[in-house]
């Protein structure tokens, strides 16, 4: 048997700015790790302040904070005898970096900034810090004086350095730097270094999982090493929700993985790998070939060793073993992620429950499944024993009951904090979808409220008549284009009002102590967003949006899943029906419809999204690209019809999104305003644009020369 070591790494929720929970969860974590025999522990990006805290990394008070967080670390003896990595900003020569503290039995031995950062989609990393952008370079840091007093030195190294200990080598790479062409592992492989750990704040996104482990078993397949990845869990804030999965992987196989979705605050994964492995592995002479000419690293010495020795060798301890990468299917991905991050903001809001508008679509639909998902991964988490759960169920739900009560099944804790309300017009709804908002309800436990809003409606319809003496009608009953537009709008923005009147006052109604509010949720997809197909300030606006970032197709997908996985069979009605928003009037030969009125299906809409945002096309190049892929379904002249529809009501309803309800990212070509998809609000007319020109030119061509060539 070879050199044995146990490592250990992490996923932590940890919450922005929530100083003293943060550093419970990092001790609590090195605990852990130790319980278990780890010699080495690495944790999440930026885990003593939280990923998440955007703008406040521009205040000084950030920085004092974190340093105080890690005294008390370095201080604790409890948090001796095994070496850390641990994440946290730092200045340095006026500028702010993205760091690892590296630190062993109180005293730091070596501060890491980032080299590389991320600074495309959700992150704006480079608004806060300066990349390192000095491969191995290393100088001295002046250490605060309350670390200098415990350290009993006044300069530490910070750069680029590894960490060489009697044994092995260790060096840190830090989330965004893995994704690099050159990561830093590769040259840090070639130099000696054995066991590489990496720190993230990555969040979730659908399908996306794959992704980040292949990249860190192609690191390792091709240089060898064992790979620490830690990352950040939950909701630490903001429209994000960090799905963990921190993993082990040596050689390219995978010998430990954590959960990607759970309610655990601290989450430990170890693992004891054989070092001589590694060096095994790096047997090829072209790698030694190429060590030879790779940067030569600062090694930092320590004497403390991560293995027992090569002469205390224990039967009884055994390398991990290799074991399969379990990944989940899209539609468990729906259920589980946006589940989680909706319990987050729930217990960290103080907010008394959650309230959705439920119309009988499959919109309003998912997003009450989502919440009747989050109380079941709650039951589970109460059954294994979780007493943060178990004190958070008791906060929000069980205030008025004996202090030990907690629910017995989903249903029954979906009662006391899940509220739904269907808002029906006599005319305009029908009697199918009032049913099945009320059979979902009753099937998922939640507190349902079935009403109409006629009176409300037809009072606000009137003061337009009383003041002008015009009585505005809907299109089938004569009506204009403006005036069916409006009374539909009516309808809509009542429905936002009543929804949060309603969330304010039910806990009163149901006696609820406390005097908290309920947190009205919107479910607006991603696909009506990026067409604008809602109205501004109606049920889309809410105070957050678990599927504001999901397309209708995978909702329809995760519907279908749910209705076995769940045992709930209403929800075959809602994949079958029509979409409808229900603001006109049903007759006898009318009943309103999505797609019809969008001009272009769902399904189009997604693959709209995708060729703007992830393949980064404008109109014409989306037509090009059409052009070729729809050419068994469309002729030229329809392809183009379709991307200038399209086109036209993006740029006409953008200014929509600068007002949308937060919602969880989940999908690549959300068109986000906040900072994920930063796009003008006030676009030039698109249908007189160089662009539409340019594709009216080639359908012409085309027309003449009688269609696509193959």
């Amino acid at each position: 048997m070879g050199r044995l070591m146990t490592v250990a790494t992490c996923s932590l929720n940890q919450w922005a700015l929530d100083w003293e929970g943060n550093l419970a969860r990092i001790k609590e974590s090195i605990h852990e790790a130790k319980a278990r025999g780890a010699t080495l522990r690495v944790g999440p990006e930026l885990e003593v302040c939280g990923y998440g805290c955007l703008d406040h990394f521009l205040e000084g008070d950030l920085y004092l904070h974190c340093w105080e967080m890690l005294l008390n670390i370095l201080n604790d003896a409890s948090c001796h005898s095994i070496l850390l990595d641990i994440g946290m900003p730092v200045i340095h020569r006026n500028n702010r970096f993205n760091s690892r503290i590296i630190a062993l039995n109180g005293k730091i031995i070596l501060i890491r900034p980032k080299l590389w950062l991320a600074n495309d989609g959700n992150y704006r990393e480079m608004r806060y810090f300066i990349p390192w952008g000095r491969p191995t370079h290393v100088e001295e840091y002046y250490l605060p004086r309350l670390i200098a007093n415990v350290q009993g030195s006044q300069k530490v190294p910070i750069g680029d350095a590894v960490i060489s200990t009697p044994d092995t080598c260790f060096g840190a790479e830090t989330c965004e730097e893995l994704f690099t062409p050159n990561s830093p592992h590769n040259a840090m492989g070639l130099n000696g270094v054995e066991i590489f750990t990496n720190s993230s704040g990555s969040h979730h996104s659908l399908r996306k999982l794959d992704t980040r482990i292949s990249l860190i078993q192609e690191a390792t397949r091709k240089n060898g090493g064992v790979y620490l990845y830690s990352n950040q869990q939950g909701c630490d804030g903001d429209r994000l929700y960090y799905d963990g999965c921190a993993m082990v992987i040596i050689n390219g196989e995978i010998v430990a993985q954590g959960s990607q979705f759970s309610l655990n605050d601290v989450e430990v994964v170890t693992a004891v790998v054989d070092i001589e492995e590694v060096r095994a592995y790096r047997f090829a002479p072209s790698r030694g070939l190429q060590s030879l000419q790779a940067p030569t690293y600062q090694r930092i010495e320590t004497t403390f060793s991560l293995s027992s020795g090569d002469s205390d060798f224990d039967p009884n301890v055994t390398p991990s073993r290799h074991q399969s990468l379990r990944v989940h299917k899209p539609e468990e991905e729906i259920a589980l992620g946006p589940a989680c991050w909706l319990w987050d903001y729930l217990r960290r809001s103080k907010a008394a429950g959650f309230l959705v508008p439920l119309s009988g679509g499959i919109d309003s639909c998912a997003t009450a499944v989502i919440v009747f998902s989050m109380c079941r991964i709650i039951m589970d988490a109460l059954k294994n024993g979780n007493t943060q759960v178990k004190a958070d169920v008791q906060r929000i739900a069980g205030a008025y009951e004996a202090e030990d009560w907690f629910p017995k099944t989903p249903q029954e804790l979906c009662n006391r904090i899940f509220h739904t309300v269907y808002m029906g017009m006599a005319a305009q709804s029908s009697k199918e979808t009032r049913s099945r908002a009320e059979r979902l309800a009753k099937d998922i436990g939640a507190y349902h409220t079935d009403m109409n809003i006629d009176d409300v409606f037809h009072a606000e319809k009137g003061l337009l008549t009383q003041a002008t003496g015009f009585e505005p009608q809907f299109k089938v009953h004569g009506g204009a284009v403006s005036e069916n537009l409006a009374l539909q709008n009516i309808q809509a923005r009542t429905r936002m009002v009543t929804a949060y009147y309603f969330a304010q006052m039910l806990p009163t109604v149901r006696k609820r102590p406390g005097g908290g509010g309920l947190l009205v949720l919107g479910s607006a997809n991603v696909d009506e967003c990026l067409r604008g197909y809602l109205t501004k300030y109606d049920c889309s606006s809410a105070d957050i949006n678990p599927i504001g970032s999901i397309s209708k197709t995978d909702l329809k997908r995760f519907i279908h899943w749910a209705c076995s996985e769940f045992s709930l069979p209403i929800l075959d009605e809602f994949i079958d029906a029509i979409p409808t928003a229900e603001l006109e009037p049903i007759t006898h030969d009318y009943v309103q419809s999505d797609e019809a009125d969008m001009g272009m299906t769902y399904d189009e809409l997604s693959i709209f999204g995708k060729l703007r945002k992830e393949a980064k096309l404008g109109p014409y190049g989306m037509f090009q690209r059409l052009l070729h892929d729809w050419r068994d379904k469309c002729s030229p002249s329809e392809v183009a019809v379709k991307v200038k529809r399209f086109h036209h009501f993006y740029a006409i309803n953008r200014h929509k999104m600068t007002t949308m309800t937060p919602a969880y990212h989940a999908e690549g070509y959300s068109p986000d305003d906040n900072r994920f998809d930063l796009r003008p609000f006030l676009y030039p007319a698109f249908f007189e644009s160089w662009s539409f020109k340019r594709i009216d030119e080639v359908v012409a061509q085309l027309e003449k020369e009688g269609g696509v060539n193959e």
